[in-house]
């Protein structure tokens, strides 16, 4: 069992490895915003109504090779815009919990992150609002909750013992969670759980008891797995967050050409 689960392990991080590269670089494009948050919260991602509740309500729609199929779901981005008259150099930092589906901008930012780009003087956020459309600098940075440990939340369609569907929250660093891996606590027959949608992982085959859980991540070339011990206890519920007792906060490693850090200053 352990032989089959390394070599699925060294699959998963073949074909996944490479689409993670290069996630430290700056990149050029343009932001719009939504006026409600709302419209992101209902995002592809399904995380619901708490997606407001991350940085602030910083959050953002990305582009297809930032939504990744879902597995972008989480990331976080440093985004400056680039009218000097109206924006700081700072900018903001935003996080994936949508599918931008347009091809006119990269990222489609909630208003109020679009105003925090903004000079922090009176007026600069409203005047930056009126332009739409800025041109922007961007660059994945690591995602920073303290000592926030990683959650694993229950969805509601989950049906103890036949149905689990689960989703990742709160995880850190600068990775990407490309498989997840289930069985129950003290045994080593691990199945695996699918991908459903955004940021949602399923499984039909519940095992027994309290359940532990192996995630398998990438940070650019580098991939690992991350072994949460106890996470989920027998009686679970559908709705519930539980601690996952660990947090990924791996910097993703350069796999290709250095990248233009030096222009972010």
């Amino acid at each position: 069992m352990l032989q089959g689960f390394l070599f699925l392990l060294s699959v998963v991080l073949l074909f996944s490895s490479s689409a993670a590269a290069c996630d430290r670089c700056l990149h050029s494009s343009k932001a719009a915003y939504f006026s409600s948050a709302s419209a992101l919260s209902s995002g592809a991602c399904a995380y619901g109504s708490m997606a407001t509740g991350f940085f602030a309500g910083h959050i953002a729609a990305a582009l297809p090779s930032i939504y990744k199929d879902g597995s972008g779901c989480g990331a976080c981005f440093q985004v400056r815009c680039k009218n000097p008259t109206l924006c700081s150099s700072k900018g903001t930092t935003v996080i994936v919990t949508d599918l931008n589906k347009t091809n006119q901008t990269d990222l489609v930012l909630s208003s109020r992150a679009f105003r925090a780009m903004a000079k922090p003087v009176v007026g600069a956020d409203r005047d930056l609002l009126k332009q739409g459309i800025v041109d922007i600098e961007y660059r994945r940075v690591p995602c920073d909750y303290g000592n926030k440990k990683m959650n694993v939340r229950v969805e509601e369609s989950s049906k103890n013992p036949n149905y689990l569907a689960i989703k990742l929250l709160y995880q850190g660093g600068q990775t990407e969670v490309v498989a997840i891996y289930i069985a129950q606590v003290g045994s080593s027959h691990w199945s695996y759980m699918t991908r459903s949608h955004g940021a949602v992982w399923v499984t039909d085959k519940v095992p027994n008891g309290a359940l532990q859980f192996r995630f398998v991540v990438t940070a650019g070339y580098d991939g690992k797995m991350v072994w949460s011990q106890r996470v989920l206890p027998a009686n679970w519920e559908a709705g519930k967050s539980y601690d996952a007792g660990v947090q990924i906060t791996d910097i993703a490693q350069e796999g290709c050409d250095p990248c233009d850090d030096h222009i972010w200053n």
